[in-house]
C-alpha cells in the first residue's frame, strides 16, 4: 500500500464510509486534534516509568479508537467506538496516580522535567481536541463518549506530569499573581 494517493492534493479527504470532506470540515479538525495529542504522548515514551508507560500506551490505543470512531459519522456496531468503560480505565489511573501525590493546594505552572513539560504540552492539546469534537457535536451527531473520554485524559495528563515531576524530583511552581 503506497503512502501517497493524490486523493487529497484538492483539499479533500476520505471519511471512513468513503464520502469526501474538505480538509477544512469540523470532523477532520476533531480527529486531526485527537492525532496531534497521540503524536505528543508518543514523544513522552518512553518515560523510564513503566506503569506510566504501560498507561500511556493504552491511552494511544483508545485515541486511535477516537480517531476511528470521528472518521466514521454512521458506524455500526461492530466499528471502533469508545466507550465508557474507557473512560473508567482513566478514572482508574487518575486515581491510583493521585495515590501517589501530595494534595493539590493552588494552581501550577505547566513544567517541570522534560517528561513533565511535554505531558503538560498534551494535556493542553486534549483540552483544544475536547473543544474540537464539541464543536463538531453542535453540527451533526456524535458519540458523547469521546467527549467525555478527551476531558477526562487532559486531567489524567495533568496528573501523570504531576507525578513524573514528582518522580523526577522536579518542585511544582505556582503562579505569582
Amino acid at each position: 500500500m503506497k503512502v501517497y494517493t493524490g486523493r487529497g492534493d484538492e483539499g479533500m479527504t476520505d471519511l471512513r464510509d468513503m464520502t469526501r470532506v474538505s480538509k477544512t470540515s469540523s470532523r477532520i479538525e476533531a480527529y486531526g486534534t485527537v492525532d496531534e495529542v497521540n503524536a505528543l504522548i508518543g514523544t513522552v515514551r518512553p518515560t523510564g516509568y513503566d506503569d506510566v508507560d504501560e498507561v500511556l500506551e493504552a491511552v494511544q490505543n483508545h485515541l486511535f479508537i477516537i480517531q476511528a470512531d470521528l472518521a466514521n459519522p454512521d458506524p455500526d456496531e461492530d466499528d471502533p467506538q469508545i466507550r465508557s468503560d474507557h473512560v473508567d480505565d482513566l478514572e482508574s489511573w487518575i486515581d491510583d496516580a493521585e495515590a501517589e501525590l501530595d494534595p493539590l493546594t493552588s494552581f501550577i505552572l505547566p513544567g517541570g522535567s522534560e517528561t513533565g513539560a511535554k505531558l503538560h504540552h498534551a494535556r493542553a492539546v486534549s483540552r483544544r481536541g475536547e473543544r474540537r469534537v464539541v464543536s463538531l457535536a453542535a453540527e451533526e451527531p456524535v458519540n458523547t463518549e469521546v467527549v467525555a473520554y478527551l476531558n477526562r485524559l487532559s486531567d489524567a495528563l495533568f496528573v501523570f506530569a504531576r507525578l513524573v515531576n514528582k518522580r523526577d524530583d522536579v518542585r511544582e511552581e505556582s503562579p505569582t499573581y
